[in-house]
Order: structure tokens, then C-alpha cells, then sequence
């Protein structure tokens, strides 16, 4: 029988540390069944930080530019880091971490930061070009103003002048002439709900 006494005391504190680091490991182990994480879905509005606020200010900003007509794209690198939207025609990456705000005002890139309490549909003034004035009814964004300014008119526009404005926006975005299909969908949803409202 081995007698413990006998050891050294650096053997004997070589085999208590590799216990401890046996028992340690076993915790994380069993933790990690207990308690899995759900794997994150990086086309979800999990993405940011898992929070619902970021997922919530993710559908505000997404909601914003789709209803001023935006193209954008979601999680894209630039300068090795990931911004929350890219506007492509335009060369503005919109982000919710400072670090990487600070990184890309160095870069031909606008960067646009959005702070936590920042609602999306305020980011229009954040923006480096001129954006369509839209009205807000308890946060959310007016779907007869929404329509006008798809349509690029003023909320005050005649029927003839909504029906003029759908022609020439129309011209540019058909599928036929090489448009979008969902920007062409919603040119047409805009101009039935601007119509509605003008007539």
C-alpha cells in the first residue's frame, strides 16, 4: 500500500491539482447537457447579442428601410468587422458597437451608430443623404405615409400626381426592365394605399 506521507509535496499537490481540474471539467460538462445554448441562426434576429432589444431594434431598422425603399444587407463585413446593415448603393454600414463605429470613420465608409435607445424609425436623420419625412402614430410608422414615400411624393400629393409618381417609379423597378420582384410589389401595394388616401 502506498503511503501518502511518504510522497513528495509536489507530486502530492500535482495529483490534488489535477483532481480539482477533473471535478472542474465534470461541472462544465454536465452543465453543458443540463443546460444547452441554442446554436444562433445568423439570418435570425438573434444575432447581435441574443437580447430581444437588439432583435427588436433589428425589425425596427429592417421595417425603416424597407419602407423608404433601401436596399440593404444584413451581418456584412467590412474592414474585418460585421455591421448590422450595409447600404451597398449608397456605402453606409449602420452599427450597434462603438468599437467598430470608431474603426470604420477611418474607412470610405459612413458608418452610422445606433445607440440602444435609438428607435429605427428615427435613424433617417442619422443618415448621410435625405430620406422621405415620415409621420409616426405611437411608434410606428404610418402606413399612408409609408406609401407616399415608396412613391417619392409629399404626403399632400393629388390622385393624379400619385398616379404619375407609380408610372415613373414603376419604369424603374419592373421585373421586365430588370427590376426587383419584392420592390416591384411594393411600388404596387404603396400605390393602392397612396391612392386610397388621395382620393
Amino acid at each position: 500500500m502506498l503511503d501518502v506521507v511518504s510522497l513528495p509535496v509536489w507530486l502530492l499537490g500535482m495529483a490534488l491539482g489535477a483532481g480539482s481540474l477533473l471535478v472542474v471539467a465534470g461541472v462544465f460538462a454536465l452543465g453543458a447537457r443540463l443546460f444547452p445554448t441554442m446554436p444562433i441562426d445568423a439570418g435570425s434576429d438573434q444575432t447581435e447579442s441574443g437580447a430581444s432589444g437588439d432583435a427588436k431594434r433589428r425589425r425596427e431598422i429592417r421595417d425603416y428601410l424597407e419602407t423608404i425603399g433601401e436596399s440593404f444587407v444584413e451581418n456584412h463585413p467590412i474592414e474585418s468587422r460585421s455591421v448590422a446593415f450595409y447600404l451597398p448603393e449608397r456605402d453606409v454600414a449602420i452599427t450597434f458597437d462603438p468599437r467598430t463605429y470608431y474603426r470604420l470613420r477611418r474607412s470610405s465608409t459612413h458608418a452610422v451608430l445606433v445607440e440602444h435607445e435609438l428607435p429605427g424609425v428615427h435613424l433617417g436623420s442619422r443618415l448621410p443623404f435625405e430620406t422621405p419625412t415620415l409621420e409616426i402614430e405611437d411608434g410606428e410608422i404610418d402606413p399612408a405615409s409609408a406609401a407616399f414615400a415608396v412613391l417619392d411624393i409629399s404626403t399632400e400629393a393629388s390622385a393624379r400626381e400619385v398616379t404619375a409618381a407609380y408610372r415613373e417609379k414603376v419604369k424603374r423597378v419592373h421585373p421586365d426592365h430588370g427590376g426587383d420582384h419584392e420592390e416591384f410589389k411594393r411600388v404596387r401595394e404603396a400605390y393602392t394605399t397612396a391612392k386610397e388616401r388621395a382620393g
